[in-house]
């Protein structure tokens, strides 16, 4: 059985960080590589009493970049919720983002079709949250010891949500350029992946070609340039084929991409939506 019996459905989120000078719900400094922990207040280490009040500029960057990507919604009203996981990198044990009622909805972006056509992948929503903070892991000494910088804690994030449109690893890669363009060209973001101020997650399955019911996805994460997130997608393919040609199962979990080794690990069951 070769790989043309299946198709690979695709889809991606990427989280753009927004270029404002001061984080989404405080007045903490949002630049980058300063010393740990020294961007902070009692609002992004969520100490109790505090009164997150949003950043107009992130609203603003927000919208500019629904109406950029053909967004048919930009409701009057939009409503940010809890989102709960107890990690050590998120120090309220909630992180605010938005669910039910996001910024845009229903968008496109089009990418080359061949013969100098465009194809329009959907864009599901665009909503904003706040960034967690970051482990660091020790080394040497230190090596068993882990340590938490809270300086990205609050930091303004936009997720842009696509439909599962995308086909193939240099479509995604296709796509993520082009967003990445028009995010630049906005002026919202600097599309600077080596830095961690665009991240991007993808969902992947794959189906017989002529179906139209979706298989059993996967998630991959720690994808950190456009080469990694086409290689890591190929290789994702490849493993889900082949188990799929040998009788067994895909199971739904996240997946880290190890780029030196070029290999995907597995991470963690995927669980079900969040609190």
């Amino acid at each position: 059985m070769n790989d043309h019996t299946f198709e690979s459905v695709i889809g991606l989120e990427v989280h753009a960080q927004l270029l404002t000078q001061s984080k989404i719900f405080c007045g903490c400094s949002t630049r980058f590589g300063d010393k740990p922990n020294s961007h902070t207040c009692p609002v992004c280490l969520g100490m109790p009493g505090v009164l997150p009040v949003i950043n107009r500029l992130v609203v603003e960057y927000g919208v500019m970049t629904a109406l950029a990507l053909h967004c048919e919604e930009v409701p009057p009203r939009s409503i940010f919720a809890r989102k709960n996981y107890f990690y050590p990198d998120l120090p309220k044990g909630y992180q605010i983002s938005q669910y039910e009622s996001p910024l845009a909805l229903r968008g496109y972006l089009e990418i080359p079709a061949g013969e100098n056509r465009l194809r329009k992948i959907g864009i599901t929503r665009v909503h904003l949250e706040e960034d967690a903070g970051k482990l660091v892991h020790g080394e040497g000494p230190e090596s068993e010891s882990s340590f938490v910088d809270l300086n990205r804690a609050g930091v303004p994030l936009m997720e842009i949500v696509s439909e599962p449109d995308l086909r193939t690893p240099e479509e995604a890669g296709e796509y993520l350029r082009r967003l990445t363009a028009i995010l630049v060209y906005l002026g919202v973001c600097d599309g600077k992946m080596e830095e961690g101020s665009l991240r991007c997650d993808a969902n992947v399955s794959i189906r017989r070609r002529g179906e139209t019911a979706l298989g059993v996805k996967t998630e991959l994460k720690n994808m950190n340039s456009f080469k990694n997130v086409e290689k890591a997608l190929a290789k994702e393919i490849e493993r889900q084929i082949e188990l799929v040609s040998k009788g067994k199962k895909v199971v739904q979990e996240t997946l880290l991409w190890d780029p030196d080794n070029e290999v995907t690990l597995s991470m963690r069951g995927k669980e079900e939506a969040h609190d």
